[in-house]
């Protein structure tokens, strides 16, 4: 074994020690976090790795970072057979993987044109970040450092790799094949063979311990996302992403309920933070965020990561001195309470993110420990839960008022009738809001034209628990879950029709939590159907130009976007155009989260954002399919004294305004 050999092997072995310790301490700190189960439905996981990872589509709704990330992705996937043939050759001799014969120089054809793409992505990376960075990558100084100090280093490996190659092509009689093709033009800078033989030398050890420095610096950076994001993929959550996890009050000796601190999160969370690739996608899509709060998405999961680094190892080490050592709090110190407030649940992060971290759940997990263990929540939701406590709504309407709604209609109740096919969910917006129970109405006045046989719960029906949810109140929200459940479940019911996203969701994730399990469907779904069969025809032109509003509930959460506008194209003299942001890209209302029920007092108001740019649209009507849309929609129009020329309208209005009398 030759001395060069040797010291390869031990700085080799040492290397990958280093790294299996840095990693097992990591490894070891997701172990002191609460458990949770994540290894169902592997196909859907094995698409996702296929689909996110490997088809890069998340990182590609941004065509360009997304084209330069994906040529840096695969750049390193297909150079992975180069550093194992150097490592290989640092151990043995002479080594390589000619042994494929003539598969050999396709190969390394592929290596040379993916290591000039990934070198010239990399350096128009960091030109970008030096000089027309978006705003979501203008970060502070340190973290600027650290991401061109990662792009240099993997810059220089692509260049000690060319001149590995280069100088033994000037050395080495029969070491240049039609696959070195860059390397072979670059072999020209060499005077003589002497210089080569020198430069190609030193050029490879350079090249092996930057690729073995690089390995061990991931776990100490944002970069550790290199490693983590496949797996982090793979046990992202296949279900609807945003579905929160019960608590369990029945269970022996819990004493914390949601989470104060980084070892109350799920391991999933922690894994999150330290897969952060801090690229500041989620923030960039925050409503919050856009409109001037606090909130950032992206500090969310860096703060748990820094957390997590701060009190992890003093847990793991049982050192009681270090942990009272530790004076700050996860909530206060690292995330502010304004910061969790602000949040309306929109999903929007969780959307764009190209490693599926999870942000909505940690943020409501907070918003838990301080409703439920410190009792500190801003003052306005006080009335809001005190209204679903005692009224079983978010408003001050009796249950006596329920059915007020459908006077003069023909609406039977499950109690006088529960041998139905559907129940239809009214809800508290359709049964008290004056403005909804309008779309209430209409809905019913489609129902009964198709023939169709439902009836409602009437005074029966209670808050869906949506809203003390979002806002942290799990205590209330199950009171109010296991009732309607209840109810349900007694009447026998099958299949539900929701008008409201939040009802919708809730009844379609959420209740099967709680052994509430229905066929849900949203209304928006339901007329589209309705339409299709020829229950009902739609035989009034409306000579209208229509924008169509997407409700996240709706869109994001269950990924409902064609149905509303196949109903709006589907009428004679519609025009249907698009705000800016639209579909999965469309921009909150602002009343997600339980933000309905409390102010905004910073920055510009959510719902006049978006109103703003629906107004662009110069559309005469906006359409939506939710309450809480309608609500915020109609409030922006008459902030900006546009109600008296664009008015907002349920898609189940408009099919009524032009069905079949």
């Amino acid at each position: 074994m030759s001395i060069k050999s040797i010291v390869f092997s031990v700085l080799f072995l040492a290397a990958i020690v280093f790294f299996a310790k840095s990693l097992s301490t990591i490894i070891k700190y997701l172990k002191l976090a609460r458990p949770e189960y994540r290894l169902n439905n592997w196909v859907k996981r094995v698409t996702n790795i296929i689909d996110i990872v490997m088809g890069q589509t998340k990182l590609l709704r941004e065509p360009m970072a997304g084209a330069l990330h994906f040529l840096i992705f695969w750049g390193f996937v297909v150079l992975l057979a180069c550093i194992i043939e150097t490592i290989g050759e640092g151990i043995i001799p002479h080594f390589s993987f000619s042994f494929l014969g003539a598969f050999y120089p396709l190969l390394v054809f592929l290596e040379e044109l993916m290591g000039f793409l990934v070198a010239g992505a990399v350096l128009f990376s960091i030109l970008r970040r030096l000089f027309f960075a978006p705003q979501r990558l203008k970060v502070d100084a340190v973290h600027q450092k650290e991401a061109i100090i990662i792009l240099s280093t993997i810059f220089a490996i692509m260049v000690t790799m060319f001149l590995t190659f280069a100088g033994r092509i000037v050395v080495e009689p029969g070491y240049l094949n039609w696959g070195r093709f860059i390397s072979y033009h670059i072999a020209s800078i060499f005077p003589n063979p002497e210089t080569a033989s020198i430069v190609g030398e030193i050029c490879w050890w350079l090249h092996i311990v930057l690729v073995l420095g690089f390995l061990n610096y991931l776990p100490y950076s944002k970069h550790f996302h290199i490693i983590s994001s496949i797996p982090n993929v793979f046990l992202g959550r296949v279900e609807t992403p945003a579905i929160l996890k019960p608590i369990n009050f029945d269970e022996e000796g819990l004493e914390k309920f949601g989470a104060s601190d980084v070892e109350d999160f799920s391991w999933k969370t922690i894994l999150d933070g330290y897969s952060c690739t801090e690229c500041g996608r989620c923030t960039a899509n925050c409503p919050a965020n856009i409109t001037g709060k606090v909130l950032s998405p992206k500090e969310i999961m860096m703060k748990i990561r820094e957390r997590s680094q701060e009190k992890f190892p003093a847990l793991a080490a049982k050192d009681g001195a270090a942990l009272e050592g530790i004076k700050t709090s996860l909530i206060g110190n690292y995330i502010s309470e304004d910061a969790l407030w602000s949040c309306t649940t929109c999903m929007a992060c969780m959307q764009e993110c190209p490693v599926m971290i999870e942000h909505v759940n940690p943020i409501v997990d907070m918003r838990r420990s301080l409703v439920l263990m410190e009792s500190k929540f801003p003052e306005e939701i006080q009335v809001t839960f005190r209204n679903l406590e005692n009224n079983f709504s978010p408003w001050a309407f009796g249950q006596s008022e329920r059915m007020d709604w459908a006077e003069g209609l023909e609406v039977k109740t499950m109690a006088s009738d529960k041998e139905v096919e559907y129940l239809y969910w009214v809800g508290c917006a359709g049964a008290f809001d004056m403005r909804y129970k309008k779309v209430s109405r209409a809905l019913v006045n489609i129902m009964n034209k198709a023939g169709i046989s439902f009836a409602v719960l009437g005074e029966e029906e209670k808050c869906n628990g949506d809203i003390a949810r979002r806002l942290g109140n799990e205590y209330l929200a199950q009171m109010l879950v296991k009732e309607n459940v209840t109810t349900m479940n007694n009447y026998g019911v099958k299949k539900i029709i929701a008008s409201c996203p939040h009802c919708f969701n809730t009844f379609k994730n959420e209740y099967p939590q709680f052994g509430g399990n229905f066929e849900v469907i949203h209304h928006s779904v339901f007329i589209n159907d309705l339409i299709k069969s020829g229950k009902i025809r739609l035989d009034k032109n409306l000579i209208s130009r229509i924008a169509f509003h997407d409700s996240c509930y709706l869109g994001r959460y269950n990924n409902i976007y064609d149905e509303p506008r196949k109903i709006l194209s589907s009428i004679n003299g519609v025009e249907l155009v698009e705000a800016a942001r639209n579909n999965d890209k469309g921009f909150c209302c602002g009343a997600g989260g339980g933000r309905m029920f409390m102010e905004e007092t910073v920055g510009t108001k959510v719902n006049v954002e978006r109103t703003d740019e629906l107004l662009l649209t110069e559309a005469d009507t906006i359409a939506s399919a939710c309450p809480f849309c309608i609500t915020m929609i109609s409030d922006g129009l008459k902030f900006r004294e546009a109600d008296e020329k664009v008015v907002v309208k349920d898609i189940a209005e408009i099919v009524e305004e032009c069905m079949e009398k």
